[in-house]
């Protein structure tokens, strides 16, 4: 084997034309969108509510609300063994680009936002699974997600992502519905008021061994808090526009795939605990298959552990061990 893994980066834009690659999680939101008879008006929606989005919390010297646009850029992770096999697809995440309008600059946004990996499949669909089979409560393997996030801190601290990225990422997900999150008086100008969740969930545990802790924010005119995974000090590595670039595009997936919590036609109070059985929200004008995602994730994660996992058993059982997990 290698000395080490190394990792490969592709780009493409995600526009109205956008057609996922053959290699793409199916799950991944951005995938989902663009299938079937109304992939292109999908698309063009999601991106039109991104941009208002962006205008909206980006309001200063904006008389029009139009002074901004999104530009997104699916980027690709690869990881090369340096066996018989070659190149595994691993990861995928955006990175979104901020136009301003007024003086035509292109500003840099946070790689992050959406988090697609395989590996994290396998872990959530096969091997928490079957660790759970016939037991009467719900419980986590030892060492669950540690092969995967020494994989994910192995590409933040790599040559491949600090020749790319400027910055570390953060990635943006919905609020774990199993948590109670209590508001505080803390308030930043951009993502908002500050929430904090009564415990620790499983994905923040298993994104807290991909070295990222966790920040719970209700943007202005938001309806409920979103989860900030990051490294370092989220509200001072980051300018107003880059925080504005991963709202707007997280917020904008979220209400298109979790309506009952980001749609809500009432917003979190003090006490709040989100809920997808909520009745009372809207729908966006994006259709959204949830059902077939959720079948999908199972399928890609077995897919993982017959085309990566087992093949590459003993090779990444070996760098595991001697990779150090700071």
């Amino acid at each position: 084997m290698s000395k080490d893994f190394t990792f490969s980066i592709k780009s493409i834009v995600f526009d109205e034309n956008y057609h996922p690659a053959d290699n793409t999680r199916l799950t991944t939101n951005f995938a989902n969108l663009a299938r079937g008879k109304s992939r292109q008006e999908n698309l063009r929606n999601t991106l039109k509510m991104i941009d208002s989005r962006f205008n909206s919390l980006a309001h200063w010297d904006n008389p029009k609300a139009d002074r901004y646009a999104v530009e997104l850029e699916i980027i690709s992770v690869e990881l090369n063994i340096d066996v018989q096999g070659g190149n595994i697809p691993l990861i995928e995440i955006l990175k979104p680009t901020v136009i301003d309008k007024k003086t035509g600059e292109r500003i840099d946004g946070i790689a992050g936002n959406n988090f697609s990996s395989y590996v994290r499949d396998y872990d959530f669909s096969v091997v928490l699974p079957e660790h759970n089979n016939d037991k009467s409560t719900f419980g986590v393997p030892e060492n669950f997600g540690d092969f995967h996030g020494k994989l994910f801190k192995h590409f933040v601290q790599s040559n491949a992502y600090k020749e790319r990225f400027s910055k570390p990422p953060v990635i943006c997900i919905s609020a774990s519905s199993s948590k109670i999150y209590q508001r505080t008086e803390n308030h930043h100008p951009i993502l908002g008021v500050e929430y904090q969740q009564n415990e620790l969930s499983s994905t923040d545990q298993y994104f807290e061994k991909m070295g990222l802790q966790v920040r719970y924010f209700m943007p202005p005119n938001s309806l409920a808090p979103l989860a900030f995974y990051f490294v370092g000090d989220l509200l001072g590595d980051y300018t107003n526009l880059e925080l504005i670039g991963t709202i707007s595009t997280m917020e904008t997936f979220q209400k298109i795939y979790r309506p009952e919590i980001y749609n809500a036609n009432s917003a979190a109070g003090k006490l709040y605990q989100p809920s997808l059985k909520n009745q009372d929200y809207s729908l966006t004008q994006i259709v959204y298959d949830r059902e077939e995602r959720s079948q999908l994730a199972v399928k890609q994660g077995k897919y993982t552990e017959e085309h990566f996992i087992k093949p590459y058993k003993n090779i990444l059982e070996q760098w595991a061990a001697t990779t150090l997990s700071h």
